[in-house]
């Protein structure tokens, strides 16, 4: 079965991770998201365990999900 939900998305889009707890978890995800082409700001709610993407121009899920693989941590499909 297809998702319903784009590969790609321009605007702001928050994402569920698993596992990030602490400062250096907000720095690790803050910094390989970033890297990524298009990818404007980013917010990372601790708290809630989201992570805020914004960005101009169409960005792909999946290099958001491997951002985060980088960064240590998953995103929650």
């Amino acid at each position: 079965m297809l998702s319903a939900t784009p590969r790609a998305f321009t605007g702001s889009t928050t994402f569920t991770v698993t596992g990030m707890t602490c400062e250096h978890c907000r720095r690790a995800v803050t910094q390989e998201i970033s890297a990524v082409d298009g990818v404007e700001s980013v917010d990372v709610d601790l708290a809630s365990g989201t992570v805020t993407v914004s960005s101009a121009h169409p960005v792909d899920r999946a290099d958001i999900a491997g951002a985060e693989h980088e960064a240590g941590y998953v995103l929650v499909p």
